[in-house]
């Protein structure tokens, strides 16, 4: 009898666990004894009954393999009828077999003290769990493969795809209504970073970009998401390939369950970096509010001017930001892994790369910032180039042209070169600003009459200012001609250009009607008794 049931199949655990606490009167096995790692023995490529220790001297992995056979077979055969496998003591040995309608009996499986002791149960109990599972696992498995379980996977496989293809369709027409309505936005609060003075990153075109590019990101995603996770479903309805399914499922019960278990323990953390979110922004909308004021001028710093407010606010604001990104740094999840640290060094090598012409272009705004220069919307001339501040960030300044040309410059070639303002004086000092032309006249008019004609132009224009009178100065005797400088005062700097323009005109016409040639004679000639060209009435 012992060869007997050396020789028998053994069939693995189905359903539950077995208990882990040991039962009354059994004792512990050796821990040497049980493996270490359990082997399963499986009915169409699911596990059925859990080995740890095969009975007499065999190995555990040949047991199980023989016990799987065995338990494919007896499936399979259908004159079989789960009820009558028993359970029956025979010697140290609980048996596990058949019974045949004869009253014989067929032992297909034993078990011994050393096998029940590995799950801290008596001979028996196992016996009797092995049995159970048994008769559920071949009833299940012959269920699976009738024509019925066959039709109705069928069915539903049918119902699914339908509902996968809807789902496709819908999920395209809302794709593309979401990419016209981002197309279609002015707007986005991603623009609401050049408060920060980064304006150059969040024009309205590249952060609609960004956004078309994120939408499709998401809809990818999406699709291969619910795609992966209904192979799994499908597979399941099948019995040939129910054990494909449920190794998929495993592996994303697997990955769920990690993920679930990285945040449960990154929730302190994250509640850490919550904490000096939170913080930070307080402090970066008290700051914000504070230079406010000082803008407005409800609150007043000696030697502090309003213009410096909100660039000192947005420098303020990203250092406030960097100081709360430092803070938070150590507690996000993986910050020590060597993922974070290669990123740390490739950011640092890019900087490196890259730090010198950026440096010198932000230290170069704040300089432009800080010397009050000039501010947004005033009316300059930097390197030739003449035209009305539009924006003054931390790499460039950005100048429109009377040509509607938007000209931007680094902020490293501004502070090198000569800065015109011709807005500063009527905002600092109160006064309007000059503007000077030169014509050269011949000696032969005498030069009481040039003054006075070029009064009467300035006077007829409308754009200049009459706050301070214009005036004419004599800046050269040149050998055949004098240089007369007419300086008059703009109303308006904005207009500083068509007003130039029309003391040009109106200089041209006061001559013209005094009929007096604005030009530079020259003079070839000896002294031969030609008349003098000295004014007679001077």
């Amino acid at each position: 009898m012992a060869v007997l049931v050396a020789l028998l199949v053994v069939l693995g655990l189905a359903g539950g666990r077995p208990a882990r606490a040991a039962a009354d009167g059994a004792p512990e096995a050796p821990k040497s004894d049980c493996a270490a790692t359990p082997q399963f023995i499986t009915l169409d490529g699911r596990p059925v009954l859990e080995v740890r220790r095969a009975p007499a001297a065999q190995s555990v992995g040949g047991y199980v393999r023989r016990a799987s056979v065995r338990l494919q077979e007896l499936a399979e055969d259908r004159r079989f009828a789960p009820s009558r496998l028993v359970v029956r003591e025979e010697g140290p040995y609980m048996l596990i077999g058949v019974e045949k309608p004869d009253g014989r009996f067929m032992p297909e499986m034993g078990v011994d003290q050393p096998m029940a002791s590995c799950f801290g149960l008596t001979p028996e109990q196992l016996a009797i769990r092995y049995r159970d599972n048994l008769r559920a696992a071949i009833t299940a498995y012959r269920g699976n493969h009738s024509l019925i379980s066959w039709l109705r996977g069928t069915g539903l496989a049918a119902l699914v795809l339908g509902i996968y293809i809807l789902w496709l369709r819908g999920q395209g027409i809302l794709n593309e209504r979401i990419r016209e309505q981002i197309a279609h936005r002015q707007s986005f609060v991603l623009q609401r970073l050049s408060r920060l003075g980064l304006s150059g990153f969040v024009e309205p075109d590249q952060v609609r970009d960004l956004m078309q590019r994120g939408r499709q990101l998401i809809h990818w995603s999406l699709i291969l998401l619910i795609s992966y996770l209904l192979i799994p479903l499908l597979l399941g309805l099948f019995p040939l390939t129910q054990a494909i399914a449920e190794g998929l499922r495993g592996q994303i019960r697997d990955l769920l369950l990690s993920f679930l278990g990285g945040v449960v323990q990154a929730i302190p953390n994250l509640l850490s970096i919550a904490v000096i979110l939170a913080i930070t922004i307080v402090v970066v909308r008290a700051s914000n509010s504070w230079f406010q004021a000082v803008d407005r001028g409800r609150v007043r710093i000696p030697g502090f001017y309003q213009e410096w407010a909100l660039p000192t606010a947005r420098l303020v604001a990203i250092l406030l930001c960097m100081a709360g990104l430092a803070a938070a740094f150590p507690y996000i999840p993986g910050s020590d892994s060597k993922v974070f640290q290669g990123a740390g060094l490739f950011i640092g090598a890019l900087a490196a790369l890259g730090s010198s012409a950026v440096a010198s272009n932000i230290i170069s705004g704040l300089m432009l910032i800080y010397t009050r220069a000039f501010r947004e919307g005033d009316r300059v001339e930097i390197n030739g180039v003449v035209g009305v501040v539009q924006d003054r960030a931390l790499l460039v300044t950005r100048l429109q042209t009377p040509r509607n040309e938007l000209v931007s410059i680094p902020n490293a070639s501004v502070i090198g070169v000569s800065v015109v303002n011709y807005s500063f004086s009527r905002r600092e000092i109160r006064q309007p600003v000059a503007i000077a032309t030169t014509i050269t006249i011949g000696y032969d008019v005498p030069w009481r009459k040039v003054h006075e004609l070029m009064l009467a132009a300035a006077g007829s224009v409308a754009g200049l200012s009459d706050e301070i009178e214009p005036f004419v100065l004599q800046t050269s005797l040149n050998d055949f001609h004098i240089s007369y400088e007419l300086t008059a005062f703009v109303r308006d700097p904005a207009t500083y250009r068509q007003t130039l323009s029309e003391v040009l005109a109106a200089l041209q016409d006061a001559f013209a009607a005094a009929d007096v040639e604005i030009l530079s004679p020259g003079y070839h000639a000896i002294r031969n008794g030609n008349r003098s060209t000295v004014p007679k009435n001077g």
